[in-house]
């Protein structure tokens, strides 16, 4: 099984995924984990990622664009294969990764994980690009970076051939959720899959009151 997991923040990945299990499941080629570097699919020299979240508020939000042009590289890849592949954005505000989820992603040929950072992800992401938005709990992390390994850890786990049957027939888990409202940032309009996607309208209406309650609604 392959791992493609898209971050700004690739050097934190290897201390980890260099140890153990994880490690020795590498060395028999169970597994094979790539890191790509989310400002390799920037157009400014800057490298920039992130702006300003439409609507108004704090922190900065994850552009669509380079989330988009990373994953269609990815794609590229192993477009003609036949391949059972996933795209999943790790998010607080996402569907909560629980041990039926692992299982579930074991069966994949290849599992693209998207870390986001900063306030939040551009929401087209999860809506038009991700197959899948999950949370690995009930709290805030700086980003993405750690679900990642957790989401990785869990799967690789169950690969046949990881760990013995009897270390997984002793294991139990349990369920739960959290949530966000979505956020979105430049372009206020851009073409996914063929089709215009474009930031709702309400948040750029300054409107401060609409824009509140779109976001309790949502």
């Amino acid at each position: 099984m392959k791992f493609d997991i898209i971050t700004i923040f690739p050097d934190v990945f290897e201390p980890y995924f260099n140890e153990s299990i994880i490690k020795r499941a590498r060395a028999k080629k169970l597994v094979q984990i790539k890191i790509y570097n989310l400002r390799n699919y920037t157009n400014d020299r800057h490298r920039t990622v992130d702006d300003r979240p439409y609507g108004g508020g704090a922190g900065m939000v994850f552009m669509v664009a380079p989330i988009l042009k990373a994953v269609a590289a990815l794609k590229k890849k192993f477009s003609g294969k036949k391949l059972k592949t996933k795209i999943v954005l790790l998010s607080a505000k996402g569907k909560k990764f629980d041990q039926k989820m692992a299982k579930k992603f074991s069966k994949l040929d290849n599992l693209i994980l998207i870390s986001g950072r900063y306030e939040g992800v551009d929401e087209r992401v999860a809506k038009y690009i991700a197959d899948e938005e999950i949370s690995i709990g009930d709290y805030v992390l700086t980003g993405g970076e750690l679900p990642a390994m957790i989401v990785v850890d869990a799967v690789v786990r169950l690969i046949p051939g990881v760990i013995t049957e009897d270390s997984l027939k002793r294991e139990s888990f349990f369920k739960e959720k959290y949530i966000e409202h979505p956020h979105y940032t430049r372009p206020e309009e851009i073409i996914i899959n063929g089709k215009k996607r474009k930031v709702p309208k309400v948040l750029l209406s300054g409107d401060h009151k609409k824009i509140e309650e779109w976001r309790v609604d949502s």
